[in-house]
């Protein structure tokens, strides 16, 4: 079950806004500071070259079109062609550059992103969702790119145009000037209205989406199991809620968008109205500055320059919605960027390279909760090259010891040594790489056959990936298949067979020639026929190996060299097969539940006991 804690974090994200995150999120620009600086350049020449429009507006009907004046035209119009000549390059050259450096950005916290994922312990994964995970990695990453790419520098640029077009308009009229911004506050108003009521929209869609999400990953991958116990309609209707929460969330938002710009144009025709009211009313009054008469052209500007004026204070209420946006999901990034790592290793290892393989445990205590105990004071040694067993209900903490040696959980009493050493001082890398595993449940990625057994591992050469595939028995089926070791495997290895995705299992066990080999309900999955192919093979590979096997069959655990028995978290037994039978205790009682229906037919065969009172 997922950690309800995780749910108010995105809950509870509209109240964030850290100006520390900011900084810290722009320190991602330092790397490329010098586009930045080169993008701002442009958009501030574009903006200046668009403030100057309506100046040429002016000018066109002040000094050609009213006093009918041809003399300089031509050199006015290719001017002015020249203006949006420069306009449209420094715009173009400035999307380019944007693009470039939040594409960059996002290249590089995607990175960082992945790397910390790939280092969280196991323990993470149990506590947080995949679909809240890839949320991280997709829509609060493009929430970044959105504000690095049209965010601050066309913030900066709206101000700077902001600025042009009130200095320019009091530069030809003061008093019309004055006049034009009357409806600003008005303006000022709508936008603080819809930043407010934006914001909690845009944190709710946020929301919603993660939850979506997640339960999509979590449904898509148990499809099999939904259908299995028909459970279509159940899901159906979960998915219709969340689905209808998430709709709900977007259609608010619209609602706001919706009353925002038609408000916002509105506003603006009232300031043109005003404009044309108060230059109109000082022509027939004949009230016009002293200092500067009104013209034609300028009334025409200042229509130019009111429409003008309204779309970059429209633009910051958006800016700073983006602003805000990239703040929250920046704030859960970081919340995942500085998780602290349970698991790592030591500043200063103090061992390193292969093990031999000695293996001990020493009074550990572990919990994966509180101090629901799973396992209780558990002490065993297993020599190298040794194989063990290890057996008991489900539950026992059998499963639990092969990743407490891993290191995937660290133990909260005793010590797990390798070799000597705790394993908690070694290298983690060269820890893990003494390992090779094969789980029940087998995991294979998206590539070939051939990349799925050697794991991104360049050291292992193709021969030794056809070695050991044969030694499992792999080959017999690869070897038909058209394209053999280059086959492609699609999604978790869709399209093989369980049998076949345990064999490549083995195979990609045997190639890394480990020190230690673990086998979880390893042939669980596999029919008695491929198991009786592969357990020749299998116990060969074993040899001078250090070998756990996990498993609920105990005729794969019967060559072992020793058992052991848990219970409760309790180690109860240990030894040979012969010996525990000998034993008469919890082993032995497993054992007759097993085989208690072949032994019975054997015994009414024999006419005696099925399990003998001496073993």
């Amino acid at each position: 079950m997922s950690d309800p804690n995780k749910f108010q974090e995105e809950d509870a994200i509209g109240k964030t806004y850290d100006l520390r995150i900011a900084r810290r999120l722009f320190a991602y620009l330092r790397p490329y500071w010098g586009l930045s600086v080169a993008a701002l350049v442009l958009t501030l020449l574009t903006n200046v070259l668009m403030s100057l429009q309506p100046t040429f507006t002016k000018m066109a009907v002040d000094d050609f079109i009213t006093p009918k004046q041809t003399e300089g035209l031509w050199l006015f119009s290719v001017a002015f062609f020249l203006l949006f000549l420069f306009r449209f390059t420094f715009s173009y050259l400035q999307e380019i550059l944007l693009n470039n450096v939040g594409q960059r950005v996002m290249f590089d916290i995607r990175s960082q992103i992945f790397s910390k994922l790939q280092q969280q312990e196991v323990a993470y994964y149990d506590k947080n969702p995949v679909g809240r995970i890839i949320t991280r990695l997709t829509n609060d990453v493009d929430a970044l790119n959105e504000l690095f790419t049209s965010g601050v520098i066309d913030v900066l640029g709206d101000l700077v145009i902001i600025f042009a077009i009130v200095a320019q308009m009091f530069w030809f009229d003061w008093k019309l000037a004055l006049v034009s911004l009357v409806s600003v506050p008005l303006l000022f108003t709508a936008t603080n209205w819809f930043r407010k009521h934006a914001r909690n929209g845009f944190d709710k869609v946020r929301t919603r989406n993660a939850k979506l999400n997640a339960f999509l990953q979590e449904y898509i991958s148990g499809a099999q199991t939904v259908q299995l116990f028909n459970a279509e309609k159940k899901s159906q209707r979960r998915f219709h809620e969340i689905n209808d929460d998430y709709r709900n969330a977007n259609i608010e938002t619209i609602f706001y968008y919706s009353i925002f710009y038609p408000m916002v144009d509105f506003i603006g025709t009232i300031g043109i109205a005003v404009v044309i009211w108060f230059s109109g009313y000082q022509f027939i009054s004949e009230l016009s500055s002293l200092e500067k008469a009104l013209t034609i052209g300028i009334v025409i500007a200042f229509v130019q320059y009111s429409q003008q004026l309204f779309q970059p204070i429209r633009d910051l209420s958006d800016k700073f919605n983006v602003l805000q946006a990239a703040i929250v999901a920046s704030h859960r990034i970081f919340v995942l960027l500085d998780l602290p790592l349970a698991i790592e290793s030591p500043a200063e290892p103090k061992r390193r390279g292969k093990a031999i393989g000695n293996i001990e445990f020493r009074n550990v205590w572990f919990a994966y909760k509180d101090e629901t105990w799973v396992l209780k004071d558990v002490s065993f040694k297993i020599n190298a090259g040794e194989s063990v067993a290890l057996v008991g209900h489900t539950g026992s903490g059998k499963t639990t010891v092969t990743n407490l040696l891993m290191r995937f959980y660290d133990v909260q009493k005793g010590q797990i040594l390798l070799d000597g050493t705790d394993i908690r001082e070694w290298d983690l890398h060269d820890l893990r790489e003494n390992f090779a595993v094969v789980l029940q449940d087998v995991f294979l990625f998206s590539g070939s056959i051939g990349e799925n057994i050697r794991l991104g591992n360049s050291g292992i050469a193709d021969d030794r990936i056809e070695w050991a595939s044969k030694e499992v028995r792999a080959d017999d089926f690869i070897s038909k298949l058209d394209q053999k070791y280059e086959t492609a495997v699609r999604e978790r290895g869709a399209g093989l067979s369980v049998g076949q995705k345990q064999l490549i299992s083995f195979a990609r066990a045997l190639a890394f020639d480990p020190k230690i080999l673990i086998l979880d309900e390893a042939t669980s999955s596999i029919d008695t026929e491929t198991e009786q192919l592969i357990q020749k093979a299998v116990q060969r590979v074993m040899l001078e190996r250090t070998s756990l096997v996990v498993a609920h069959r105990l005729s794969t655990i019967q060559r072992c060299d020793r058992i052991l028995v848990f219970h409760h978290g309790e180690l109860r037994e240990k030894g040979s097969h012969h010996e525990l039978l000998g034993q008469r205790g919890l082993y032995w009682r497993l054992y007759r539940l097993q085989y208690k229906e072949d032994l019975m037919s054997a015994a009414r065969s024999r006419g005696n006991d099925p399990l003998p009172q001496s073993v």
